[in-house]
């Protein structure tokens, strides 16, 4: 650990934002990684959950996603069924409108990584700059140098190549947590709108068309498909 600490103090004045750019990549990371890890372990099987439920029961299927509302397909699910006796274009408005909140938290951290990777290599060339300024500053040139001048000289150089690494490796991890979030939002897209189009179909067949809305709610007969019996 020194000597990590011993190289990085070699780095320049340049090598304390770097350093608080790192802690704030790593720290955003760790959140999301959390994140995403308890979404993804629980979200498929309350959504069918809430899918089974809602073919027989509503209400139901409204407890389940209450139970839930930690996960944003709790939220995202909860969000239509909630209303009172909907007409399918409400139902769907409101699982988009809740859609859109749950795609704005899982965007979070985003812009911050985007800011360290563009500021992290900014940072490690102005190392550079000020490494190389003071390698220059030190040389005696044509005035018969020391060895002491060129110790100053190579320490310059090294602090220059230090920070410019540094930079770079902030920069590359930044970028590939921020790469794996964004896939992951992409595939959350496409997975709420399948569910959200499943629970919409159902709802409009099974409920709204059927006219099972205008009684009561709660349950239908289990005895035969409701998604299929519609069209016996």
């Amino acid at each position: 650990m020194s000597t990590l600490f011993d190289l990085l103090s070699k780095g320049g004045p340049v090598m304390i934002p770097m350093a608080g750019l790192s802690l704030v990549t790593v720290s955003c990371a760790l959140e999301r990684t959390l994140f995403w890890f308890q979404l993804l372990r629980r979200e498929d099987r309350v959504a069918h959950d809430v899918l089974d439920a809602a073919r027989y029961s509503l209400d139901e299927a409204r407890a389940i996603a209450e139970r839930n509302q930690t996960l944003p397909i709790g939220r995202f699910l909860l969000a239509p069924l909630k209303l009172r006796h909907p007409t399918p274009e409400t139902f769907r408005l409101a699982m988009e409108a809740a859609g859109d909140q749950e795609f704005i938290q899982m965007r979070k951290g985003d812009k911050l990584l985007e800011t360290v990777v563009a500021l992290a290599p900014l940072l490690g060339l102005l190392g550079t700059v000020t490494g190389l300024i003071s390698t220059f500053t030190n040389l005696n040139i044509g005035g018969g140098g020391s060895g002491a001048d060129t110790s100053k000289a190579a320490a310059g150089i090294g602090e220059a190549l230090i920070v410019t690494a540094t930079g770079m490796v902030v920069a590359i991890i930044a970028l590939a947590a921020f790469r794996v979030f964004v896939t992951l939002q992409a595939k959350q897209i496409d997975y709420f709108s399948q569910i959200g189009s499943e629970l919409e179909v159902i709802y409009r067949h099974v409920w709204y068309e059927s006219g099972h809305l205008n009684g009561d709610r709660s349950s239908v007969s289990p005895l035969a498909d409701p998604v299929t019996s519609g069209h016996q």
